[in-house]
């Protein structure tokens, strides 16, 4: 049994929790293991946000894991430390081979790998690997390693001691059949992060993928049957979540971690904005691009109106509004351009404008619906001249400027000067709406009675 791309949707949970519990009992099998492939929580969710995750693991737990790997999310949009206390009391093994500690000591909570022994005596060698991300991984104080140079290293280490080699994968499905291609030894793998369907598995040089989609909307099922401790045949499905039957008190269970989140998130707060806040979404991304600057030390600044899913509220602002106004798990990058290279950007930036306005968007940290308008903090352009000005002059094209954006902008297709020129610096471990709130709470102060 396997899931992957949960992303705290505990919409799903009960009805998960009840197929893997009948599953994990079947009495027409020898023996059932149930594995995730990352990205099993979401800080868009209030109850992961306030818990930082624990609350995942503790639902995580009820589903009785053989094992687990981490996605991006448990990864990257985690600070450094919240990762290392994620799984304390986790009561299954995290395996991932292509992650290390600065000094590159393996991390205390997850193991190389891990060998298990059926009641029949066949030895099962499980890896787990997760997206290779340096330029994330490294500035939140991780090094990751590549996914070649992890499976050279783990091979040889585990030659012998396996009948059947099963990797947990949170790499993808185009890196999944990579793996497949140049490692035809291994046998299954259980995968993720790209968020594909594969309803009965991708069979690519005698190695098979699985993967369920998303959001917990399908479990995978996979029949394996060993002759003599080889693997004889594999066979796998998946089935719909919406299939599965609904009890009375699934709502009102699913309801209740959203307001515990919501009371836990509302009991802190961030700072008290003026009445012209209300309402006024200009108002917060104007300060949000004054917030993204302050943080980034820059005069300049660009953020896309589709971020803000609400306007800030005027009066006590709690990190519960800045969470709903600003789910996504996204940090701030300090672009280094060339006077001649941020003068194209800023023209794709138009190019596209009309283009991005109503366009929806999916993946990429992204929890909005569509990227919107993008707007600047220190930078005009006159389109009919094509001159762009920064801070009231003409843009110097040799001049090297610095420039606060986003992760996203980076990742996005629309904007090739940045990932393909810019010098970016991701800059963590805050998050976008950590930093507007701290930015916020120095500029609009709570009153000494409401702290």
């Amino acid at each position: 049994m396997h899931t992957n791309d949960l992303h705290s949707h505990f919409e799903n949970f009960p009805k998960i929790g009840r197929y893997l519990e009948k599953a994990q009992a079947d009495p027409t099998v020898d023996e059932v293991y149930t594995f995730d492939s990352g990205d099993f929580m979401d800080r868009s969710h209030p109850l992961t946000d306030a818990t930082e995750g624990q609350f995942n693991i503790k639902l995580m737990n009820g589903f009785k894991y053989t094992a687990g790997t981490i996605g991006n999310n448990e990864g990257i949009s985690n600070p450094h430390w919240v990762l290392e206390h994620l799984f304390d009391h986790v009561d299954y093994p995290i395996l991932l081979s292509n992650l290390r500690e600065e000094d590159e000591t393996m991390p205390k909570w997850a193991r190389d790998y891990e060998i298990i022994t059926t009641k029949q005596g066949a030895r099962i060698a499980l890896v787990g690997l997760t997206a290779a991300y340096p330029m994330t991984y490294g500035p939140n104080h991780w090094h990751i390693k590549m996914l070649g140079e992890t499976m050279d290293r783990v091979l040889p280490e585990i030659e012998g001691k396996y009948d059947v080699l099963i990797l947990l994968t949170h790499v993808g499905l185009k890196m999944d059949c990579w793996l497949a291609k140049h490692y035809p030894q291994i046998d299954l793998i259980v995968g993720g992060h790209s968020h594909d369907l594969l309803k009965n598995g991708l069979e690519v040089n005698g190695v098979w993928i699985t993967q369920t989609g998303k959001w917990g909307h399908y479990v995978g099922d996979i029949l394996i049957e060993l002759e003599d401790h080889k693997v004889k045949k594999i066979v796998p499905r998946t089935f719909a979540t919406a299939e599965m039957p609904e009890m009375p008190e699934d709502e009102e269970v699913i309801q209740s971690y959203r307001i515990k989140g919501k009371e836990i998130l509302e009991s802190e707060k961030v700072a008290d904005l003026p009445e012209k806040f209300e309402g006024d979404k200009m108002e917060a991304i104007q300060v949000s691009l004054d917030a993204i600057a302050d943080f980034a030390k820059t005069d300049l600044a660009i953020l896309s109106s589709g971020l803000f899913l609400h306007p800030f509220k005027a009066g006590i602002l709690t990190k519960f509004d800045l969470q709903h106004s600003l789910p996504h798990p996204m940090h701030v990058v300090r672009s280094t351009l060339r006077g001649s290279d941020l003068w194209r950007l800023v023209m794709e930036i138009e190019k596209n404008r009309h283009y991005l306005d109503h366009f929806p968007l999916q993946g990429m940290s992204f929890r909005g619906k569509i990227f919107g308008q993008m707007y600047y903090k220190g930078i005009k352009v006159d389109l009919a001249k094509r001159i762009v000005y920064v801070n009231g002059k003409e843009i110097d094209p040799l001049k090297d400027y610095q420039i606060a954006g986003l992760d996203h902008y980076v990742l996005v297709p629309f904007f090739p000067t940045l990932s393909i020129v810019g010098e970016n610096e991701f800059l963590f471990p805050q998050f976008l709406r950590e930093v507007i709130g701290n930015y916020l709470a120095k500029k609009y102060p709570l009153p000494q009675e409401v702290k």
